[in-house]
C-alpha cells in the first residue's frame, strides 16, 4: 500500500511524498524521470515486498502539488531527501532512479555521501559539464531538440514545448514493447505529471543543461549504472562517462535494450540494492 502526503516544508513549499511504508530491511529512495510522477514503480513494488524493501519518493519540485523552485540544479534532490528522510526518521537508505531520476539519485549521494549506502542507476543523463563527452552525441533528433531548446533559457524551452509533437524515432521497437507490457505503468505516471501542464517537465529539462551541484566523484557508495546499448534518448555513453567518474561504480551495458525498455531489468538493480544494503547492516554489525 502506498501512502501519499504533502509535506510542509520552511518557506511555505510543499513537496508531495509517497511511501510504501515499514518496517523494512532497506528504504529506497525512488527518483522519476521526465516527465513523470514520483509515484513508486508499480512494476517493483512486489519484488520490493519480497526483498524487505520500503519505497519512498516524491514529485520534484514543478509537478502536481510539489511547489516549483526556479532555477533548481539536479541537486535539489538531496534537499528533497534530506527533509523527507528527516521527516521520517530514516537515517540511511539505498537511491534509484531512471533516466533523469538517476541523475538526480547521482547527485544526491555525492552530496550526502554519509547516508547513502547505495545508488542504482537505469539510463543516466550525465552533467552538462562532463569533460570529454559529447553530450549530444548519438541523441534522436527529438530529445536532442529539446535539450538543445533548454541551453537557451526558460523562454526558448517554454516555445518548443508549446510547438512540440511526438516523434516515435527517440524510441526503439523494445522500448514500445515496454510501454504496452510490463511497464505501461509509465504512461500512468506521464499523464499524471502532465495533467497541470509542462512546467515540471521545462524545470528538470532546465536542470540537467547547468551543473548538477554535486560532482559524482565524490560519491562514497557502491555504485551500478544499467544502459541500454541502443538508447536512443540518452545514449549509453553518458553512463560510461559516468562509470569512469564515480569512484565504487560498476557499468553494465545492456544489448538491445533502449531507454525505456531497460527497465527490463529494474528488477536487477532492485535486488542488487538490497544485497548492498544487506552488507552495509553486516559490516555495521561486525564493526560493533
Amino acid at each position: 500500500m502506498v501512502t501519499e502526503t504533502d509535506l510542509a516544508l520552511p518557506g511555505g513549499r510543499t513537496l508531495h511524498v509517497y511511501d510504501t511504508g515499514g518496517p523494512a530491511r532497506l528504504t529506497v529512495f525512488w527518483h522519476h524521470g521526465t516527465p513523470n510522477t514520483g509515484a513508486p514503480p508499480g512494476p517493483l513494488l512486489p519484488l520490493a515486498e519480497e526483498l524487505g524493501v520500503r519505497f519512498v519518493s516524491f514529485d520534484r519540485p514543478g509537478y502536481r502539488t510539489s511547489t516549483p523552485v526556479p532555477g533548481r540544479t539536479v541537486g535539489i534532490g538531496a534537499e528533497c531527501v534530506a527533509v523527507v528522510a528527516d521527516a521520517l526518521g530514516i537515517g540511511e537508505f539505498a537511491l534509484m532512479g531512471h533516466s533523469g531520476g538517476s541523475s538526480h539519485a547521482l547527485a544526491c549521494a555525492a552530496l550526502l555521501p554519509e547516508r547513502v549506502l547505495a545508488v542504482a542507476s537505469l539510463a543516466a543523463v550525465a552533467p552538462f559539464d562532463a569533460a570529454g563527452l559529447d553530450w549530444f552525441g548519438g541523441m534522436a533528433a527529438a530529445s536532442a531538440g529539446s535539450l538543445r531548446a533548454a541551453t537557451e533559457g526558460r523562454a526558448a524551452k517554454e516555445a518548443h514545448e508549446a510547438a512540440a509533437e511526438f516523434d516515435p524515432d527517440v524510441f526503439t521497437a523494445a522500448d514500445m514493447a515496454a510501454l504496452t507490457g510490463s511497464w505501461s505503468w509509465l504512461d500512468e505516471v506521464v499523464r499524471a505529471a502532465l495533467a497541470d501542464g509542462p512546467g515540471g517537465l521545462i524545470d528538470d529539462d532546465l536542470a540537467y543543461v547547468t551543473p548538477w551541484g554535486g560532482d559524482p566523484a565524490r560519491i562514497t557508495a557502491p555504485v551500478l549504472l544499467l544502459h541500454g546499448e541502443q538508447d536512443r534518448m540518452v545514449p549509453a555513453t553518458h553512463s560510461a562517462w559516468l562509470a569512469g567518474r564515480c569512484p565504487h561504480a560498476e557499468y553494465r551495458p545492456v544489448p538491445g535494450e533502449g531507454h525505456l525498455s531497460v527497465l527490463h531489468h529494474a528488477a536487477e538493480a532492485l535486488t542488487w540494492l538490497a544485497d548492498q544494503g544487506s552488507r552495509a547492516s553486516e559490516a555495521t554489525t561486525g564493526a560493533r
